[in-house]
């Protein structure tokens, strides 16, 4: 029996070191390949480059590699580079990443490169698409669709209220948002050609967008009318996403237009200042077209077919639109009056002559193009009213060119029936002088006074005047001449202003006279409550639909809003109602409170009148305003002479005003020259308290207290005093607590002047309503003797 040793080799150790070795290598090799994509590099701009260089060198290369001028095949990688560098750059928060960091996406963390290909053991290993050659998520078609936040706001977002926007939101690597591409292309080709907008939204590279759009996650459809965004819910099928851009379009747009109301509608210019278009077709559906091609308005429409309604969204700040059924029988007379072909639709445009129209077209596939175009030739009325600045802008547009001069001639007239025949025979010269380089138009002069005024020197103009100016800066400076001898109609007036407008199409220096011209009115402006009421219809529609989808991200801070107002409401409701009724305190605890909150109150508290109210003590007024004080309750009272009554008396409601509003607090004055024994008889009544206290320097027999302050509080019986004090003492010094001899403070107050006694009066009544002077107790309350009544307001 033979043995066989067998050994077992272990594994060679060079293993690791080589593994170390490859994955070092690797990673060095995919930094340098991310280190050569250079956005400053690629751009051809230095990093200190301004906006205004990168923009401009970005549409130099753009225009250098676009695919469609430029053959070459790398043309089209190099306009992606070329387009993600300027997304980079033209963002000062991810330029300032890339700077700091080379960092080019927006959710890549601080300190990490977009394209480090090796990212630690734990994370395994993240390899670009560059470094492997992988196909791109992104086709070079969608790269024209792609929207940037600032892109959006300024442009997008405005011109939603003319027609509708289909945005999709997707990522790179959305396995999800490869899947729905095909139904998505097939859906722009159908509904671009329209004029639907279309738009992209990346949500890696714009997350600030698609934060502002409420999409956290990708594939994401959103529809964009009026500035309102709804989402797509259904199945991505071609039939839904369309059915999901005609609900969005408001369903009574356009105005169905029969045998009865024809009339009323064509001559309806007169108010809506419009031309009007009417649609003559069999199909009980409204082209979705047409919607677009008008605006956005909330007025009402029919179902009309896409391609209409499109149109009208477009339009609708210039041409009123109104829908003829041909299959309707209540049509016969309309059809007949206009020979309308029932085989083909036709779309007629009428002006001021609401019985020929001035222009017709007659097809059976209508395009956007043409019908553009029929709508962009007559969306003024030959002689339309100047409502507002845009109008005004765009039919007298400003001076450009010598060749390009357009002149204005305005008709100011007013609104009643007798100027109705002299605006009439305006109309007709402008009919027949008709040229390229006049337009006509007409102004009420109660609706645009500013206008009127600057063009007739603010002279109200008591019949019609006639206005040729040329517009020469967006300032509002104008050139003009007026017409003389006003506008009546006449055939002398029409040969006077043909004259003129001969004279100055020979010499543009015939406009002599300049002006300023301010804003217009706008006259078409809708009512503040009327923009309310849409913008309070719009939010509940939106709220229904973040309800009904269970958006619940976006509806969160309304909800907790919600939920916190009904949770305080009924918590006070449950405390008030459970709470129990408190139980009357002893008269002695009351009593305590009432003079602790006495003291605590302080002269924050407002006055509620404009004055304060200083009652005379008198010995009828004595007992209730001393005697019998309410507890908690103190009088001020001021105590004078006859000379010194009134100087006194305005310095010291000046100096309590501001107090006046504590309803614990009373003022009075004492008149010495009537009570000249009361204030020895009080001082004197304390002067052992005093003394026991170490005050032993009270004037019992002083023979001036003219400026004495006391606050008496009645049912405790105690007093504080204030003594008049020459200002130009040390401030530190307080009345209350001076240590001078009797002799010079005597020596003080005598040679103090009347109203100077109470300067020091407003910091002794805050100490007194901190509760830190000294109280003076009293046995007894002396009598006043002489009796007196009078009461002074000051």
């Amino acid at each position: 029996m033979t043995l066989r040793r067998t050994s077992r080799h272990p594994p060679p150790r060079t293993c690791p070191a080589l593994l170390a070795i490859f994955l070092l290598i690797l990673s060095v090799q995919l930094v340098r390949a991310a280190s050569e994509y250079d956005p400053y590099k690629v751009l051809g701009v230095s990093r200190s480059a301004s906006q205004a260089e990168i923009k401009r060198a970005y549409k130099n290369l753009a225009k250098e590699w676009h695919p469609d001028k430029n053959k070459d095949p790398k043309a089209e990688d190099m306009f992606i580079k070329v387009s993600k560098s300027y997304e980079i750059l033209s963002n000062e928060e991810r330029r300032s990443n890339f700077d700091n960091y080379g960092q080019m996406d927006e959710n890549q963390p601080f300190g990490q490169s977009q394209h480090h290909g090796f990212r630690g053991f734990q994370n395994s290993f993240y390899f670009d698409e560059s470094f492997f050659q992988f196909p791109r998520s992104r086709d070079f078609a969608d790269s024209k669709y792609l929207l940037h936040h600032a892109q959006f706001n300024s442009d997008v977002l405005p011109d939603s209220h003319k027609r509708p926007y289909l945005i999709k939101v997707t990522s790179e690597w959305c396995f999800a948002c490869i899947h729905i591409e095909p139904v998505w292309k097939e859906t722009v080709q159908e509904l671009e050609p329209l004029g639907v907008g279309i738009g992209i939204v990346d949500l890696g590279y714009e997350r600030r967008l698609a934060n502002q759009l409420g999409a956290h996650r990708a594939p994401s459809i959103i529809g964009l009318v009026n500035g309102r965004v709804t989402f797509f819910h259904q199945a991505v099928v071609r039939e839904h996403l369309r059915q999901f851009i005609e609900d969005l379009l408001p369903q009574k747009l356009v105005e169905k237009i029969t045998d009865n109301n024809y009339l009323a509608f064509l001559d309806s210019w007169h108010v809506e200042n419009k031309p009007s278009v009417l649609l003559f077709d069999q199909v009980p559906i409204v082209p979705l077209l047409f919607k677009v091609t008008i605006g956005l308005p909330n007025c009402p429409i029919l179902n009309l077919p896409l391609l209409f309604i499109l149109m009208y969204l477009f339009f609708t700040d210039y041409v009123r639109f109104g829908y003829v059924d041909q299959g309707d029988t209540h049509n016969t007379r309309l059809l007949r009056q206009f020979n309308i072909n029932t085989y083909a639709p036709t779309m007629l445009l009428f002006k001021e002559d609401t019985e020929k129209p001035v222009d017709i077209i007659q097809a059976r596939g209508m395009k956007r193009q043409i019908m553009d175009e029929f709508v962009s030739n007559n969306k003024f009325l030959q002689v339309p009213r100047l409502v507002n600045q845009q109008l005004f802008d765009e039919l007298c547009p400003v001076k450009q060119f010598h060749r390009r001069r357009k002149y204005c001639v305005l008709l100011i007239t007013g609104e009643d029936q007798a100027f109705l025949p002299g605006s009439k025979a305006f109309l007709d010269f402008a009919s027949v002088n008709r040229k390229d380089v006049l337009r006509f138009a007409y102004v009420y002069q109660r609706q645009q006074q500013p206008l009127c005024q600057a063009l007739l020197h603010n002279q109200a103009a008591l019949s019609p005047q006639v206005v040729i100016l040329e517009r020469r800066s967006h300032g509002g400076k104008v050139m003009y001449r007026s017409v003389s001898g006003g506008w009546n109609g006449s055939e002398e007036d029409k040969y006077r202003l043909h004259e003129q407008l001969e004279l100055l199409q020979k010499d543009p220096t015939y406009l002599s006279s300049d002006a300023t011209l301010p804003e217009l009115n706008n006259e078409m402006a809708p009512i503040f409550i009327i923009q309310w009421m849409n913008a309070a219809y719009d939010y509940i529609l939106q709220i229904y639909d973040d309800l009904l989808y269970s958006n619940w991200r976006e509806m969160m801070p309304i909800l907790s809003l919600i939920f916190s107002a009904l949770f305080i409401l009924f918590g006070t409701v449950i405390i008030q109602a459970f709470s129990k009724p408190r139980k009357p305190k002893p008269k002695e605890q009351q009593q305590t409170e009432e003079d602790a909150s006495s003291r605590a109150s302080t002269s924050s508290r407002p006055p509620k009148k404009d004055f304060v109210e200083v009652t005379e003590l008198t010995d009828i007024t004595y007992i209730s305003n001393l005697v019998k004080l309410r507890p908690g309750h103190i009088n001020v009272v001021l105590v004078l002479t006859n000379t010194s009554k009134n100087a006194l008396l305005r310095k010291f409601a000046k100096e309590v005003f501001s107090f006046s509003g504590t309803q614990t607090l009373h003022f009075s004055f004492l008149n010495a020259d009537k009570h000249r024994h009361w204030m020895p008889s009080l001082l004197r009544s304390t002067s052992d308290s005093m003394q026991s206290e170490g005050h032993s320097d009270v004037d019992e027999e002083s023979p001036d207290y003219t400026g004495h302050v006391l606050a008496l509080n009645g049912h405790k019986k105690y007093f504080c005093l204030f003594r008049p004090v020459f200002t130009g003492d040390d401030p530190n010094d307080s009345s209350s607590e001076t240590s001078f001899s009797s002799d010079s403070r005597r020596k003080s107050r005598s040679s103090i002047e009347v109203h100077h006694k109470l300067d020091r009066l407003g910091l002794w009544m805050e100490r007194l309503m901190e509760g830190t002077l000294p109280r003076l107790q009293v046995p007894a309350w002396p009598s006043l003797g002489e009796t007196t009544s009078s009461s002074t307001e000051t």
